[in-house]
């Protein structure tokens, strides 16, 4: 073989690699939670905003996707054991990907009744309780708030993707001047340090936002006056804006390099 053929199979080996590699897939970064995240189909057709409908726009699109999997009503249980939604989302997760999630709001409700049956066990345990699910038809072995979560970050890690949880952001609930805070913020921290995944102290970033404004300016971010939990478009883009905000000054995380310069 001449030096020149040689050469020339040398420049088309390369210019294949290079090829390769500028094909290289960008990662996902998928969204995971309860209406506050995503109410609907995410478009406000219902005049009701989740912040990750918004969070993309603080993402350069040619480096990331963004896909908002969240979905209303949803607690972190019946989230994780519904196959067609977190079972669906960790088929199409790629190493290098990274899943945020935000669960809490729905948590509270009852363990074990006729209409949706998607309570947890509050805190961070290992505890667990065994009840007939009259949705199921069937026996469940319902665990805590933070146990999901710490599922969630083990099924994620084992895809060797990253894991971000926020805590929920607050209700439009005050005492005097100052937002009521939830525990399930705490349990949200701490089953975040136990499984090795990052944290994103919503809640507080939120009311601290809040208290600036004021009780009355907070009002209006909120869907209507007897609605303390779901924000219209105002106040979405404002939760999305704390999130980028966070992200931008926490370079660790990893996503600081793929939000819009």
């Amino acid at each position: 073989m001449s030096k020149v053929s040689a050469g020339l199979i040398l420049v088309t080996l390369l210019i294949g690699l290079c090829s390769f590699v500028s094909k290289k897939e960008k990662p996902t970064l998928f969204l995971i939670g309860d209406s506050t995240v995503k109410t609907g189909r995410g478009d406000g057709s219902n005049g009701q905003w989740g912040w990750g409908s918004f969070i993309g726009d603080y993402f350069n699109p040619q480096h990331i996707d963004v896909q908002n999997k969240a979905l209303g009503g949803t607690s972190s249980r019946t989230f994780y054991n519904n196959p067609k939604l977190w079972q669906q989302v960790l088929d199409s997760i790629r190493p290098g990907d990274y899943v945020m999630m935000q669960f809490g709001h729905n948590d509270g409700s009852p363990i074990v009744d006729t209409l949706r049956a998607r309570g947890t066990i509050k805190g961070n345990g290992d505890a667990y309780q065994e009840v007939k699910n009259p949705l199921l038809g069937q026996n469940e072995m319902v665990y805590s708030y933070g146990y999901y979560l710490r599922l969630f970050v083990k099924n994620i890690q084992d895809k060797g993707a990253t894991a971000v949880i926020c805590s929920p952001i607050p209700r439009n609930r005050w005492e005097g001047d100052k937002v009521i805070q939830s525990d399930y913020a705490i349990w949200a921290k701490e089953a975040a340090e136990q499984a090795g995944a990052f944290f994103i102290p919503l809640q507080d970033l939120v009311i601290d936002d809040y208290e600036k404004r004021g009780k009355e300016e907070v009002g209006k971010l909120f869907f209507g006056p007897k609605d303390h939990t779901h924000t219209i478009k105002a106040g979405a883009e404002v939760n999305a804006s704390l999130i980028a905000d966070y992200l931008a000054k926490n370079p660790a995380i990893g996503l600081k390099k793929y939000l819009k310069k």
